[in-house]
This record gives C-alpha cells, sequence and structure tokens, in this order.
C-alpha cells in the first residue's frame, strides 16, 4: 500500500489518537448547552473553534465564548475538561509503527489542533510511553494553530510541502476526515482516507504474513 512512497504527512486524531467527539458534545450538553453538536463537528464547525485551531484567539478567549454560551456558575476548567473529553488514548502500537517509519521514510505530522488540546495530548503520551512531546516521533510537526493555517485548505498542504521539499507524487497522507483527504488530492498528494473501523496497526501498516 505505500510502494514508491518516501514521506508519509499524519494526521493525529483519528490516526495516531483515538477520538469520540460524541463525548465533547455530551459534556458540553451536561454543562448545559444543548445545540453543541450544532456548533461544532468533525465535518463542520463555526468560527469560533476555526479561529482558535489557526492561533488568531488565544484559549483564554476561546473559553470565555464558551462560557457564554453555558449557563451561570461554569467555570474555566470545566469548559476545558468538556472540550478536552474527546481526547482518549495513544495506542502503544501506533508509537512503536512510527519509529519503525522513521527509519525508512521521511514522516511528519499536520493537525488541525489548538493549544488547549495540545497540551492534554502531551500528558496523555507521557502517561503512555514517558515522552514529553509528540514531536519526538517526527521530522516535524505542523500544528495548525502555530503556522495559521488549517486542513483541508489547499495552501496548507503546499505549505508542508514547500517547508519540507516533499514530492506529492511521493507523499503519502493519512486522515481520518474526508475533506481533508480531498485537499490533499488537489495538490497531486496520494491519501488514505482512515475511514471508521480503519487503523493504523490492523489495517495499513499491519505485519506481512
Amino acid at each position: 500500500m505505500i510502494d514508491n512512497i518516501k514521506h508519509i504527512i499524519f494526521d493525529l486524531g483519528g490516526v495516531l489518537l483515538n477520538l469520540d467527539y460524541a463525548l465533547t458534545e455530551q459534556a458540553f450538553v451536561a454543562l448545559g448547552v444543548d445545540d453543541f453538536g450544532l456548533r461544532y463537528s468533525q465535518a463542520a464547525q463555526t468560527d469560533l473553534f476555526s479561529d482558535f485551531e489557526i492561533g488568531k484567539i488565544d484559549e483564554a478567549h476561546f473559553v470565555q465564548t464558551l462560557k457564554t454560551w453555558c449557563p451561570s456558575g461554569v467555570s474555566d476548567q470545566e469548559i476545558i475538561d468538556a472540550w478536552n473529553a474527546m481526547l482518549l488514548d495513544f495506542p502503544l502500537r501506533r508509537l512503536q509503527i512510527l519509529q519503525q517509519l522513521q527509519l525508512h521514510y521521511d514522516i511528519v505530522l499536520l493537525s488541525n489542533t489548538n493549544e488547549t488540546h495540545e497540551r492534554a495530548f502531551n500528558q496523555k503520551l507521557r502517561e503512555v510511553c514517558g515522552f514529553n512531546n509528540v514531536g519526538v516521533f517526527f521530522d516535524r510537526v505542523f500544528y495548525s494553530h502555530h503556522i495559521g493555517m488549517r486542513k483541508p485548505h489547499p495552501e496548507t498542504f503546499k505549505y508542508v510541502l514547500d517547508y519540507t521539499g516533499f514530492d506529492p507524487a511521493y507523499t503519502l497522507f493519512l486522515d481520518d476526515s474526508k475533506q481533508h483527504i480531498e485537499g490533499a488530492k488537489s495538490l497531486g498528494i496520494q491519501t488514505i482516507w482512515m475511514e471508521p473501523g480503519m487503523t493504523m496497526e490492523e489495517t495499513i501498516f499491519k505485519p506481512k504474513q
């Protein structure tokens, strides 16, 4: 499946890190935001979330805005905990696969994320393997809130290709969001859409029999 590939661009959530968007929706509903699912999902989101993902607003602004959606008395920490509820775990086997791939390919991470989630998923990483930062598994990390742009916009993928010098014809991109896959395809990048039920360890990089 990865013949003629020299470079691999990984998504984070849903590929390396298990996610459950419903848990964040449920957490906000429990805080009194009954329409949270209309404001944020894997497929679409309002400007507040997009602005947070490209670093246009900081965590304090994000949290304070979310508090205006909630009944009085909801704390900043409750907002942060609800926002982080979607982040589950890093299966150790996926991290081991990354270490093996580093020996043979140029591998980078491209993630739509934000400062709150970055802090939380790095803590989850420490708990599973002791490393302080996901970046240790990659040659380069591109987080949307650091580079000021996000998937699926083609200019985001062009930024990564220009920065790394990767030839799109020899580059593979893995993501669990169909719209992100389409953005990468528009630049000639080879892609694998991680549909529900697919995993790195059982579908893409499983050991040869």
